[in-house]
């Protein structure tokens, strides 16, 4: 049975949409932990998953492997990742024919990371070098496939400029993605000044926050140093305090995230995604279910 189409649960939906993000695990015991958080997060219902995809493909096999795990625990509509990265365009064709002969009809559709080691992309010899042009060949070979693409709050490190990121984001939309999914960050202005750029070049697909739940402030800072968001100095202040790990470090974390996501629920945000890296925090899931419940209708 296909996977419904998740610009079609946006248009439908009475309510703010949940996802998660996963991530292929690379050894047993990470499978066995999957396993338990699935379990754990099932309660919470959420609209739809998504799987991440290597860098250079490295974890093509293992992302539908866990695609197909959730899929079985009927996490629905499951959205696997699917980038640029180490790809000839002819087979970049093969993986979506796959993708679609699994069911799948939900993309998140990325021009990827450069590959551990390297500087900056460079685009595979008869590859693509940019998720516009994925989201182009995706829409021709199956045009019900449903693409989402990135947003940075904060402008991707790799722009020239906010207004050619803006332009740029645009094309991504125009060449037929259905939504954004925003990179993480941390102060919710940084997304609503978003929403308004977007706005004012023509874009009017949902825009989906995507949040990060803090459990350690290294972790933290390596994160947010890749992908150019910033960390607000009362957050780190008080992950600083606590020692930078442990529970307290976690429990700082949970709140931080349950206000960002309550605010942003409240100022009308089409939902949250969740970057939840593979774990379960009974705590935060028990709240999400609670903030949700006031705007399901």
């Amino acid at each position: 049975m296909p996977d419904a189409n998740i610009a079609n649960i946006f248009k439908e939906k009475a309510g703010p949409l949940l996802s998660y993000e996963f991530f292929p695990p690379k050894t047993e015991k990470g499978y066995a932990n999957l396993t338990n958080v699935i379990d754990v997060l099932g309660d919470t219902a959420p609209d739809f998953v998504t799987v991440t995809y290597g860098a250079g493909g490295s974890t093509q096999t293992k992302t539908l492997d866990v695609c197909a795990t959730l899929k079985q625990a009927d996490f629905g509509p499951v959205m696997p990742h699917l980038t640029c990265v180490g790809s000839t365009r002819d087979e970049l064709e093969e993986i979506a024919h796959k993708i679609y002969d699994a069911g799948y009809r939900n993309i998140m559709t990325l021009r990827g990371d450069p590959p551990g080691g390297e500087a900056e992309f460079v685009p595979p010899a008869d590859g693509l070098g940019n998720a516009r042009d994925l989201v182009r060949l995706l829409r021709s070979l199956h045009d019900d496939f449903c693409c989402g693409v990135a947003g940075y709050p904060e402008t991707h490190p790799e722009a020239i400029s906010v207004d050619d990121e803006m332009a740029y984001l645009k094309e991504k939309v125009d060449a037929g993605a259905s939504f954004i999914t925003t990179q993480l960050f941390f102060d919710n202005d940084h997304y609503y000044r978003f929403v308004d750029r977007c706005a004012s070049v023509g874009i009017e697909v949902p825009i989906l926050p995507g949040v990060l739940p803090a459990s350690s402030l290294k972790q933290l800072t390596r994160f947010t140093s890749l992908c150019g968001a910033s960390l607000p100095h009362d957050l780190q202040a008080q992950l600083e305090a606590a020692g930078g790990e442990g529970d307290t470090v976690i429990e700082i974390g949970i709140e931080w995230c349950v206000s960002q996501i309550e605010d942003l629920l409240a100022s009308g945000a089409p939902g949250i995604h969740l970057y939840i890296l593979n774990q379960a925090r009974p705590a935060l899931q028990r709240r999400l279910v609670q903030v949700f419940q006031q705007y399901l209708g």
